[in-house]
């Protein structure tokens, strides 16, 4: 039979807590904040200790594989020798090399603008009178009028070239006519006539 009194209290129940006094009336353990502190001191220490091994070990190996030490290998504090002067000289003379720096330079705008330079001097040698060679009295005409001017005399014919008989398989080729003049505008130039045109409108 069991031998236990259910009256008598049990020696495991937890204490019971005074709720009377509305805050917690004991205290924290002095010791247990001690010891975390001086195990975090200790971890410290030891990390320290690890890293100035480490940077000892690679300053002996990077030591030991750039040579002895020179006066090339000093480090030398640049902030004695001052700001240099200014030389009108030597900027002119470096504003000279940049003007005339040969090609290809460095492209600034993915190369529209050069595009449109390049089609804006192709659109005055074939809208304008140019010489070609002025020496010996040669001009170049508009593309308008050398349209004219073959409209009005024609083409003139080559002499036929005899024609080789066509192997078995083979199909004489057809010209097709093309389907534009094989010159079109980048995007970027009609954005900058269209721009051109607003601007023309609005002084109007």
């Amino acid at each position: 039979m069991p031998t236990h009194n259910p009256h008598e209290p049990e020696e495991n129940t937890p204490e019971e807590i005074d709720a009377s006094k509305g805050f917690e009336s004991s205290d924290v353990r002095v010791s247990g904040v001690l010891w975390f502190l001086g195990s975090l001191c200790v971890l410290a220490a030891v990390v320290s200790l690890l890293a100035y091994g480490i940077g000892k070990v690679i300053n002996a190996r990077m030591a030991r594989e750039d040579g002895s030490r020179s006066k090339w290998t000093q480090t030398v504090d640049v902030r004695q020798l001052g700001n240099m002067p200014n030389s009108p000289e030597l900027q002119n003379k470096l504003a000279e090399m940049t003007q005339s720096f040969p090609t290809p330079r460095v492209q600034t705008d993915d190369g529209n603008q050069d595009v449109a330079d390049l089609h804006a001097r192709e659109d005055l040698l074939l809208s304008n009178y140019t010489w070609a060679d002025q020496t010996q009295g040669k001009v170049r005409i508009p593309i308008e009028r050398a349209m004219e001017l073959i409209a009005q005399r024609g083409i003139p014919v080559a002499a036929a070239v005899e024609e080789a008989p066509l192997m078995t398989g083979d199909e004489k080729p057809a010209i097709a006519v093309p389907l534009t003049s094989g010159f079109a505008r980048t995007g970027y130039e009609l954005d900058q006539a269209a721009a051109q045109k607003v601007e023309v409108g609005q002084h109007k």
